[in-house]
């Protein structure tokens, strides 16, 4: 507290960023990031208000602590889903980019049915692909490097393309790792699918986003086939 005349003002504790934060959920754009955002910002709100009241001078480091938290608890309110590419890149594909040749229509499940029964059928058509690949891409496999479907409806996953000689020329023997995200929102599934390293993917994000829509479409989705970047 601190005394202004004769007047007595109290001010909350600062807010244990450290504290909070630990306890935030790997993923972005949690219900308790934007709870914790609005009372950051309240609180904030609040030391404004009493000094707009004549209550003297907010204490320099409560009013830092607020604005910090609110800036740190901002990127979950807008967090949904995957990243946007990089303004032309060549090897990348996102729903969260603008219209263009990186954007990908999210995929859009029929009405009608549940978000439980949809994210069943996303795993049933990510988990069919082809371990040997299709489209003589992503011959080197693929792995669920983060499955997180059942609980926040994200997944991650990595196909290995570029394999054999064109590996050993252009990528020192190993394989190039290419990464898939989805997210699944309220009626459809944001999704990313892009290269680790180089400029060009030879049109492997284009084909393996292609044979899973169709693999959707067939389910009763609403999807749409890529144009070769």
């Amino acid at each position: 507290s601190f005394q202004q005349g004769h007047s007595t003002f109290s001010v909350p504790p600062p807010l244990r960023l450290r504290q909070l934060h630990s306890k935030m959920p790997a993923r972005r754009g949690s219900l308790l990031g934007a709870l914790v955002a609005g009372a950051a910002l309240c609180q904030t709100s609040s030391w404004l208000s009493a000094f707009a009241a004549g209550g003297g001078p907010v204490p320099r480091r409560e009013l830092i602590v607020g604005a910090a938290t609110s800036a740190l608890m901002a990127g979950p309110l807008a967090a949904g889903a995957v990243e946007a590419c990089k303004d032309g890149a060549n090897n990348c594909y996102s729903s969260a980019s603008q219209p263009g040749k990186n954007f990908v229509a999210p995929w859009s499940w029929p009405a009608g049915t549940s978000k439980g029964d949809a994210i069943k059928a996303l795993r049933e058509v990510l988990e069919a692909y082809p371990k040997e690949g299709q489209g003589d891409v992503d011959q080197g496999g693929w792995s669920l490097a983060v499955d997180e479907l059942a609980t926040k409806g994200y997944a991650r996953l990595e196909y290995l393309s570029g394999v054999g000689n064109f590996a050993r020329f252009f990528n020192g023997g190993k394989p190039f790792v290419d990464d898939l995200e989805v997210s699944v929102g309220e009626s459809s599934v944001s999704v990313r699918s892009g290269s680790r390293v180089g400029d060009s993917d030879m049109g492997v994000n284009t084909k393996r986003l292609n044979y899973l829509a169709k693999a959707l479409t067939a389910k009763g989705w609403t999807t749409t086939q890529v144009a070769p970047l």
